[in-house]
């Protein structure tokens, strides 16, 4: 007998989408399927790959703004942006195929008179990709089309808060002619994921999510020499120097910390400011907040959405309340977003001074809109504070001197520096992070490094 999933929606607190887990015996078959399917796929010219892939694309694009409705209802984003999460994908996923063919080639080395010498990149396997719900598209492409792309098959598990995202890039892709086996889902109970995770069929497995299951995903692997990408939180941080431009810093950051509700491993969530413009940026950092519309993200005047649950919210207001309570100030007065109540995912977005390291606010990952500011009183104490953190996975400096921002890059400890943006992620470059953000390479032509092993060949030509 199946189990019932039940996604309920921030928007009202309806059940949005109900799906039988698999069974056991369903889920063995699935990754049996995987591990048969994957001996023939790791032979298909790349071209055809590519092929494959380009076509999937194109499927996804044509129902990007179902899609972005879907989203709304699952996970709370504001229909107005939800269709660009698509796009973006699509973005993304054409640099990956567009480089595999540099990335996948094999090393010729240096000739030797006798000898043919040569590295091929060679297929793991099965990629079993376990992504989540705030930027569902987003995170399953980074490792779904890298991985088909370098000759292997994907079992996805995608979130509960989003398990139609699983679904719709299973249709594409049958509609793209993907063989069968290459790409599957599955809609499984916790159990059942670790189990996965320990089966000797699974050759890799790609995980975004929170520190807390990325220890689990780990420790469920450990006994398997297999690879295991980790890409986990954030409390990223901005710098905002003293000849910045302050306007396009403040719109910039504070979009960084506030869109998608600050749900984003790569949400602004602590600034730094110089103190000779720390009374101007926050005027103007505050002036940005004051503009945005919290409310119901079917509605195309809503820039704010709800978070994805209330327990969500419940825990950010308990960070916030808890650093008034040790001195910190609100500047957002939470009245003027008139959705915003306590005891449902609605929550007003936030900016609070008189800030330090003592608050869970300025040290523990939020996932949420608030965001606290610091002043400074030069580079270095700014990057004293940017570094006094647990993780390490993006951080910017807004500033018109690009060898300062430069030379403050090399002292940050981030897997991505940002210099008058941020809360990006650039495909060609490669997206990592440090501490406890993650392991692992994503992306970029070393992303295709975690998903294929090198294999040597040494010929001997004449005897």
């Amino acid at each position: 007998m199946h189990s019932i999933q039940k996604t309920i929606s921030p928007v009202d607190g309806s059940v949005t989408v109900e799906r039988p887990l698999s069974t056991a015996a369903e889920v063995d078959a699935v990754v049996d399927f995987a591990r048969r399917a994957k001996t023939d796929w790791k032979h298909v010219p790349l071209e055809e790959r590519a092929a494959c892939c380009r076509r999937f694309v194109a499927n996804m694009l044509a129902i990007k703004e179902e899609i972005g409705k879907e989203l709304a209802w699952q996970m709370g984003r504001p229909i107005r942006y939800g269709f660009r999460e698509v796009e973006r994908m699509a973005e993304r996923a054409e640099t990956m195929i567009g480089i595999a063919g540099e990335a996948l080639a094999p090393i010729a080395l240096e000739p030797l008179p006798g000898f043919t010498r040569f590295i091929e990149r060679v297929p793991l396997g099965v990629v079993f990709a376990i992504v989540p719900w705030n930027y569902p598209y987003l995170t399953a492409v980074n490792a779904v089309i890298p991985a088909i792309m370098a000759g292997n098959v994907v079992l996805l598990k995608h979130s509960p808060q989003t398990p139609l995202c699983a679904e719709r890039l299973a249709q594409a892709f049958d509609a793209a002619g993907l063989p069968p086996g290459v790409f599957q889902y599955l809609h499984m109970s916790v159990e059942e994921t670790q189990r996965v995770l320990r089966s000797p069929e699974i050759d890799f497995v790609s995980f975004t999510g929170s520190v807390a299951t990325g220890r689990a995903v780990q420790q469920a692997t450990q006994e398997r020499f297999i690879g295991v990408g980790l890409e986990l939180g954030g409390k990223d941080a901005a710098y905002v120097r003293a000849d910045a431009d302050l306007a396009h810093a403040a719109e910039n950051v504070i979009d960084g910390a506030f869109f998608n509700s600050g749900q984003s491993c790569c949400a602004i969530e602590r600034v730094y400011v110089h103190a000779d413009v720390y009374d101007a940026f926050v005027a103007q950092a505050v002036e940005v907040t004051r503009g945005y519309v919290l409310g119901d993200p079917l509605e195309p005047e809503t820039t704010l959405g709800p978070l994805v649950h209330t327990a969500a919210a419940t825990f950010v207001r308990g960070q916030i309340w808890e650093a008034i309570g040790q001195g910190a100030r609100a500047l957002i007065d939470e009245s003027a977003f008139p959705a915003s109540q306590i005891n449902t995912p609605y929550l007003a977005p936030q900016i609070l001074v008189d800030v330090d390291h003592s608050m869970r606010v300025m040290h523990e990952e939020s996932f949420g809109p608030v965001v606290g500011i610091m002043k400074v009183a030069s580079d270095e104490e700014a990057v004293r504070l940017m570094n006094d953190s647990l993780f390490g996975l993006t951080a910017s400096v807004w500033t018109k001197d690009t060898d300062a921002a430069l030379a403050l890059g090399e002292k940050v400890e981030v897997g991505t520096w940002f210099m008058n943006r941020c809360d990006y992620l650039d495909p060609e470059l490669a997206w990592t992070g440090v501490k406890q953000s993650g392991r692992g390479c994503s992306l970029s032509r070393l992303g295709y490094e975690q998903l294929t092993r090198p294999k040597s060949f040494h010929l001997r030509t004449t005897l």
